[in-house]
């Protein structure tokens, strides 16, 4: 398992956050298509975080959405995440956070991922500075080993590659990954631009025991776990998400 490079954090994963409170958000990958993918999935349609209206409060803020009155379908044009998605569509997917990643980790063990019959990588996603290239965040490397670490301690992973292993052991040797991440330079731009809430969202660790599973080109809520094997599980629609150009 490899997490390649990490991004910024620009929000609290918003597929899997917004799982938590929505039924449906499609992966597609054109941010000129949203509007014509909201409509044709009778779905609403998220705006960017400064954009938000009495007629359109959903957005790319968990807060935001945390907020927002219910709709039981989204389209979330989100610029990394759903991007990465839609190109992984061949394969199994799932969307992972802190928020969610014991339960994340759960599921995997449980459906074998993570093994030499079924290897399994970790993939941050992030985003790039102007010109380009990476932009590195220490968000997603937390993110990322938060998995991993959930997924070893279900039995469920090995061996790891040694980026795996670094991800993972940054996870588990920080004494409050929370406060770190927090701390980070990510977090601070978004508190100094007023998004603070959306901050301390993503740093709730392990508040969410909802898997987001790509399905159909949607990601669906399609499980709800609370231990290990899965109990109490909970069957939802999906929710759309859309990578921008």
């Amino acid at each position: 398992m490899k997490p390649p490079p990490a991004g910024r954090l620009r929000r609290a994963n918003p597929s899997s956050f917004a799982q938590h409170h929505f039924q449906k958000l499609p992966a597609i990958n054109s941010l000129s298509c949203s509007g014509h993918n909201a409509r044709d999935n009778a779905a609403e349609l998220a705006v960017g975080r400064r954009a938000v209206t009495a007629a359109s409060p959903w957005s790319l803020s968990p807060a935001a959405l945390r907020r927002a009155p219910f709709t039981p379908r989204l389209v979330l044009p989100s610029p990394n995440g759903s991007a990465i998605a839609a190109a992984a569509g061949g394969s199994t997917v799932v969307a992972g956070c802190l928020r969610n990643a014991s339960a994340v980790g759960r599921w995997l063990a449980l459906h074998g991922h993570g093994t030499l019959e079924r290897p399994l990588a970790v993939i941050a996603a992030g985003e790039r500075w102007p010109d380009g290239s990476l932009r590195p965040g220490l968000e997603d490397l937390m993110g990322a080993g938060a998995v991993i670490a959930a997924l070893q301690a279900a039995g469920g992973a090995g061996p790891l590659s040694p980026e795996a292993a670094a991800a993972r052991t940054a996870f588990t040797g920080t004494p409050d990954a929370a406060g770190a991440v927090a701390a980070c330079s990510s977090a601070l731009e978004l508190v100094r631009s007023g998004f603070a809430d959306d901050v301390a969202i993503a740093v709730e660790v392990d508040a969410s025991t909802t898997v987001p599973v790509l399905t159909d080109g949607a990601f669906s809520a399609g499980t709800r776990t609370y231990g290990s094997p899965l109990d109490g599980a909970v069957h939802t629609g999906p929710v759309h998400l859309m990578p921008p150009d």
